[in-house]
Order: C-alpha cells, then sequence, then structure tokens
C-alpha cells in the first residue's frame, strides 16, 4: 500500500473477413463442371477495429469538454520526463465512501469525507507508458476544487498503476482515485487536468 498524506488547500468482433470455399463430388462419366468465371477485383480487406489502431493526440476530447459518468475522454498525457502519449479515460463511478475509511489519516481527517473515483485507463496512442499513473480531482457542484488535497488509498479504494504491458494499444487497467469534501459539502464531479491544454481548461465527467 502507497505511502498517504494529506492537506487543506487554502482555497477551498472486431469485423473479421470469413472466406469459405465448398466444392462439389463429380460422378463417373460426368462432363467436368466448367471452371467459375474469375473475380475481377480483389475481395476488400475487413476495416481496422477500434482498438487496434494508434489514436493520436489530434483526435482528443476538447479541454472544456462536458461529460457524464460513463463517458470516455480521450486526451493527451505525460508522465514523468520521458513517457507520453495518448489514452482514453473512462470515469465509472464518483461516489462517497464511509468516514471511517479515513481512520488512518487520523486528525488529519477529522471533518472530512472520502470520495471515490473509479476509472478504467487504456493505451490508444500505442506509446511505452508502463508504470504511469492518472490522477482525477473532485470538484464540486460548482466545477471548482473541494478545498480538501489528499492523497493515498483506503481498502475501499486501491489506487493502481499501469503494469508492465500498457505498451500498446488497447492495454487497460483499472483504478480508483481517492478525494475528500468537507462533511456537509457535495461532490460535483471529476476533473483531468494534467494534459496540455487542459491544466486551465479541464475535461470534466458530471456526476
Amino acid at each position: 500500500m502507497k505511502s498517504a498524506r494529506i492537506a487543506l488547500s487554502a482555497t477551498g468482433c472486431a469485423a473479421l473477413l470469413l472466406l469459405s470455399a465448398c466444392g462439389g463430388k463429380e460422378e463417373a462419366g460426368s462432363p467436368a463442371p466448367a471452371p467459375a468465371p474469375a473475380p475481377t477485383s480483389a475481395p476488400a480487406s475487413s476495416p481496422a477495429t477500434s482498438g487496434t489502431v494508434p489514436v493520436s493526440n489530434a483526435d482528443a476530447t476538447a479541454p472544456g469538454s462536458e461529460l457524464k459518468v460513463g463517458d470516455r475522454a480521450v486526451v493527451p498525457f505525460k508522465y514523468g520526463t520521458d513517457k507520453t502519449g495518448t489514452i482514453a479515460i473512462t470515469v465509472k463511478s464518483i461516489e462517497l465512501g464511509p468516514k471511517e475509511d479515513l481512520a488512518s489519516y487520523g486528525d488529519k481527517a477529522k471533518g472530512m469525507t472520502p470520495v471515490y473515483i473509479r476509472m478504467s485507463v487504456e493505451n490508444v496512442g500505442g506509446t511505452d507508458l508502463t508504470y504511469s499513473t492518472v490522477r482525477l480531482r473532485a470538484v464540486g457542484p460548482d466545477n471548482k476544487g473541494t478545498g480538501v488535497i489528499i492523497t493515498g488509498e483506503t481498502p475501499n479504494c486501491q489506487s493502481e498503476s499501469a503494469k508492465k504491458d500498457f505498451k500498446t494499444v488497447g492495454a487497460t487497467y483499472e483504478t480508483c482515485e481517492l478525494q475528500a469534501i468537507r462533511d456537509g459539502g457535495e461532490v460535483g464531479g471529476a476533473t483531468y487536468t494534467d494534459g496540455d491544454g487542459y491544466k486551465d481548461d479541464p475535461v470534466i465527467w458530471k456526476k
């Protein structure tokens, strides 16, 4: 389990082409059947299916886009100094956890309720993004920050990173992002702010 720290902020199928051929059995004494006419053109190859062709940042979801939980966003992604690519994030749920889940944070978590953002992450660019980690932020109904900054995980919200095979198109993993709100507050959604152009104009999934 990763170390945890907490602080308060100041401001708040695939299409498969099947080709088959059948032959008839010749009866003795009967003339051989005339050969079938040659096709005038070769059959068209099946189109590449989703999940097999790299997607570039040119196809990214526009900064400032407002989505719903369950929607998929394609975004540019940078991790560390040497890992860049394109990923797709699908926020599956944004839910409040029991206050008891923050017991390990001690007095620092008094007056706070955990928020669990569950998502799937897909490598759609095909670049090597092994061991990378995606972060989303919880926001209130007004799309502004919750006033709480928290990192770590709980038994009911395990933070996962990309595995060693996360370097091909279609590679996926699921993770949970721990956030928090002050008791009595509301969570309105989750935002992605890490890619170029998204810091000041994030993609948001509304709860």
